[in-house]
């Protein structure tokens, strides 16, 4: 469905925490859910095509990079939010809204913050970052991740956290404090925890699915602000979705009052088959099984992708295709035509 269509329909993008329209009555159809994509400021200013799609296509975007520390934070005094700034007039310009991305992340951190030791002056750092970040755009962007990434890679016993310089320096307290800090900048703000390899069948995603419940558990029990769960939802497309286990995972977070959202979603192709018509039908399979196994538990809020074309993709740089075709994760094609994977996700976006 196209973003003018969707406005037409009677639905703007709501800048509340759910991201979502009210909740309406049982007999009524279900709510539509907004669709967006990642955006990459250099394509945004260099291609006509790629803003164009945007404009076209998305309520929502989010930006790959320019809101991680690395771009907003060049030095411990200042912050540099021209780039975060200029996406987000992009989106007011044309009738969408932006998530942020991200508050606390392991990855992307400038060489300054090497120096934060203890766990008074980190508080202190993590504290100042929200406070100043989510401050800027209180009340303009509506959803944040909180923490990115906050499950190690094998979560096993205690060691079920990643290693970082918070986890480090303030115990896992340190996902609480930022829940907290940013709840208390900007009250009314969607706030998130965001996870990857929690979708498919799989001990390995089994055990981050159930490390990333006792994390939410922990914060729910201690009555943090947390809101929803993001899905980052980078299929690893040879891999089934485990449509059971993401129903249950999802059933659980509801019964906590903790809603869900698909944040990054793209389907890495380089071990699917070389024929294109073939794998696009893989693709979207995939991420059907994926949506409708959150949507049989708890409508998603939102449903973004990690990118809305092939052209710009992060997957070749990591998952180059030994045959040498082009990779193929994203709704368009390289040419901006409407993939397979791009009707299931309307399949969704769009109520019957």
């Amino acid at each position: 469905m196209r973003r003018r269509d969707f406005v037409q329909g009677g639905l703007a993008v709501a800048a509340n925490a759910a991201l979502q329209v009210p909740a309406v009555q049982s007999a009524a159809p279900p709510r539509r859910i907004p669709y967006g994509s990642a955006v990459r400021g250099d394509a945004l200013v260099d291609d006509f095509e790629y803003r164009t799609a945007l404009i076209d296509r998305c309520q929502l975007i989010v930006p790959e990079g320019v809101l991680k520390w690395e771009t907003l934070r060049p030095s411990e005094d200042r912050f540099d939010f021209y780039y975060g700034d200029k996406l987000l007039s992009f989106a007011d310009q044309n009738g969408m809204k932006m998530r942020g991305h991200t508050l606390i992340w392991y990855a992307a951190m400038p060489e300054w913050t090497k120096s934060i030791r203890g766990g008074k002056a980190s508080e202190k750092a993590l504290t100042k970052h929200i406070h100043t970040v989510v401050g800027n755009y209180k009340g303009r962007i509506p959803s944040w991740d909180v923490i990115n990434e906050a499950i190690a890679d094998d979560p096993r016993g205690s060691d079920y956290l990643r290693p970082n310089l918070w986890l480090e320096n303030m115990g896992k307290g340190y996902i609480e404090t930022a829940f907290r800090r940013a709840a208390e900048t900007d009250p009314q703000v969607q706030l998130v925890i965001n996870e990857y390899d929690i979708e498919c069948v799989g001990e390995y995603f089994k055990n981050r699915r159930n490390a990333l419940l006792r994390v939410v558990r922990d914060l729910r029990d201690r009555g943090a602000p947390i809101h929803a769960v993001g899905f980052q939802a980078h299929l690893k497309g040879q891999h089934e979705i485990d449509k059971e286990g993401v129903s249950s995972f999802v059933a659980e977070l509801k019964a906590m009052d903790v809603d869900v959202l698909v944040t990054e979603l793209d389907v890495i192709d380089n071990l699917l088959p070389s024929d294109e018509k073939q794998r696009d039908e893989v693709i979207a399979g995939r991420a059907t099984d994926l949506l409708q196994a959150i949507s049989d538990a708890n409508q998603p809020t939102a449903i973004l992708t990690w990118g809305i074309t092939d052209r710009y993709t992060w997957v070749p740089t990591w998952f180059t295709r030994e045959d040498g075709s082009p990779n193929r994760p994203l709704p368009l094609d390289r040419d901006y035509k409407a993939k397979p994977l791009m009707d299931a996700i309307e399949r969704f976006t769009t109520p019957a």
